[in-house]
Parts: C-alpha cells; sequence; structure tokens
C-alpha cells in the first residue's frame, strides 16, 4: 500500500494495467484461444534457445526436438495433474463439472507439475538421443525461464490468478462480472498483476543464468539447481500474494510449499553436482554416443593402414616399391 500523496503523484505516471476484452478468437469451426498461443510461443522459444546452447556445446543441431517430443507432452499433462489435484474441490467437488478437470484451453496448469512430467520425459528423451541429461538441464534452464515468462500473458488474457487489491498505479483492472471477482470488492478494485512480476523477475533471471554460466562454467546441473533457486525464490514472493482458491497446509498455500521445495532441491542439486564434479563436461553425450557431424574426419586409434606416399615416378622408383615390403 502506498499514502495517499504518494499514490497521488505516481498516477501522473502511471497508470492502471487493463485486462483484455477478450481471450479468444473464433475461426470458423476453429477456437484459438491465446491462452494456449502464450503457452506454444514459451515452448517455442525454449526450444530454439536451448537448441543454440546445446549446438555451442557440440550437441547435434536440433536434437532438443528429439528430447521435446517426449518432455513437451508429459510436461503438459504433469502441469494438469498437479493444478487439478492442488484445486480438488473446484473440479469434483459438489455441483462441479468433473469433465472440466481436462478443459485445459480455460487455464489452470502449475509449473511444478510440469517440471516432474517434463523432468521424466527429458529424462527418457536424453536416454534416446545419448545427451547426458544434466547437459540438457543446464543448457534448458535459460529457456525454461524465458517460457514461463510468456506463459504467464496467458493469465493476463484469461483475467485469473491476480493478487491481493491495491491502490498501486500499476494495479490490474479485472471485470466486475469475472468469476474469480472476489465478493464484497466494490466495482473498480485494482489488484496487483502477479503475472507481471513474474515475467519481469522470470526475464531479469534468464539473463542472470547466462551471465553466470559463462562466469562461473557452471555444468553438471547447478546451473538447473540456480534455476530453482531463482524461480522459486521468486514464487514464494508472488503466490503469497495471489488470491485464487487454494489448498492450504499448515498456512499456507500448496504452491508456497511447492516453491520451499523447489529452494531446497535446487541448492541440494547445486552443492551435491559441485562436490561431486571437480572439473568439466567432456561431452554434452554419454561415453560410447557421441555424435560425430557428417564430413568430419575420424582421428581414433585404427588397425587400418593407409599409404598416403605419393606414387613412384619412374622404372627404379617402381622397381623399388615392388621390392620393399610395406610396414605398419
Amino acid at each position: 500500500m502506498v499514502n495517499a500523496a504518494s499514490s497521488h503523484l505516481a498516477q501522473g505516471v502511471f497508470a492502471s494495467i487493463p485486462s483484455p476484452e477478450v481471450s479468444s478468437v473464433q475461426l470458423g469451426p476453429l477456437t484459438i484461444h491465446f491462452y494456449a498461443l502464450c503457452i506454444i510461443a514459451g515452448i517455442i522459444a525454449a526450444v530454439l534457445l536451448t537448441n543454440h546452447r546445446l549446438t555451442k556445446r557440440g550437441a547435434e543441431p536440433w536434437v532438443v526436438i528429439d528430447i521435446a517430443l517426449l518432455a513437451v507432452p508429459l510436461a503438459i499433462i504433469g502441469a494438469r495433474i498437479y493444478h487439478v489435484v492442488t484445486h480438488w474441490g473446484f473440479y469434483f467437488g459438489e455441483g462441479a463439472n468433473p469433465l472440466s478437470a481436462l478443459y485445459i484451453w480455460e487455464g489452470g496448469i502449475a509449473i511444478y507439475g510440469a517440471l516432474i512430467g517434463g523432468a521424466v520425459g527429458a529424462w527418457l528423451g536424453c536416454r534416446w538421443t545419448g545427451i547426458r541429461f544434466w547437459t540438457f538441464a543446464d543448457a534448458l534452464a535459460p529457456g525454461l525461464l524465458l517460457a514461463q515468462a510468456l506463459g504467464r500473458f496467458g493469465n493476463w488474457f484469461n483475467q485469473e490468478l491476480f493478487g491481493l487489491p491495491t491502490d498501486l498505479p500499476w494495479g490490474l483492472e479485472i471485470a466486475f462480472d469475472n468469476p474469480a471477482w472476489p465478493v464484497g470488492l466494490p466495482e473498480g478494485t485494482l489488484f496487483h498483476p502477479t503475472f507481471l512480476y513474474e515475467v519481469v523477475w522470470n526475464l531479469l533471471g534468464v539473463a542472470v543464468l547466462l551471465w553466470a554460466g559463462r562466469a562461473f562454467h557452471l555444468q553438471w546441473g547447478r546451473l538447473f539447481g540456480l534455476y530453482l533457486v531463482w524461480y522459486s525464490a521468486g514464487r514464494i514472493v508472488w503466490e503469497s500474494i495471489r488470491i485464487d482458491p487454494s489448498e492450504i497446509i499448515l498456512g499456507l498455500r500448496t504452491n508456497v510449499w511447492a516453491a520451499i521445495i523447489g529452494v531446497v532441491l535446487g541448492l541440494t542439486i547445486f552443492f551435491v553436482q559441485k562436490r561431486r564434479h571437480t572439473g568439466f563436461e567432456a561431452s554434452p553425450y554419454v561415453a560410447g554416443r557421441e555424435w560425430t557431424p557428417e564430413g568430419a574426419v575420424q582421428s581414433q586409434d585404427t588397425d587400418d593402414f593407409v599409404d598416403v606416399s605419393e606414387p613412384p615416378t619412374s622404372e627404379v622408383d617402381e622397381a623399388t616399391a615392388t621390392s620393399t615390403p610395406a610396414t605398419k
């Protein structure tokens, strides 16, 4: 909150943030939901950035797509399951429509569920392609934050997951007839734009991870550990001021607990991997699964002998060449 004088001054500099009036468009029989477009844009951005980072490490270009074919569907499934389980009454309570648990286009996917499902898919994809799992995780970390930043705009289009009422000049406008409007609050109330807070935090995190990865040569999963700490630390704050329904455990929202676990897990990965691996990764591939670019010259030891000497140029040289046995 701000006092009246500072609020009046700020209003001269900032304006409240309006929410979009529409969240989808109709193209013939097809409905395009902006929420879905934001998620897709995030996935594409993450794939492009991760491909760039893996290729620089020596991986086959676009091998990330092979991994994404497993990781992305499992991430979406895990995200939806996590959301439904942590909002059970909304989908299976009295008067609820259980089928709405499948209506993912209406919103409701949880990043921590996506991380669990995506990790399983990425592990399977890495086994399939021969990429080291922790190498992939480190390459993905900045792109994952970028995807989350873009995905949060879907909440803006759906006018959901906003924060407590505020008189701050950048308060978010929400339609009064929105089903999520808190009972008892007058029309015109502004709310904390938690989606925007997370967008800014995540984009700043992308820059921090890219810098830290280069400056400190973070490998063996340590950059991914830093990602978990950065994202989860911010999520503890944003989640604590959100007012959408959530299960409460020991006085805290379930996602606050998930964020706390995320910080602990990230720190654990960082320090355990730092102790286990003191050197640099030799290759983005596990031993025996290395990829060699087409046309590259192999220099490994071999029993094959190749005579690279010049051909004989005279009858004397030919006689010498035929009378001298070749050696290995």
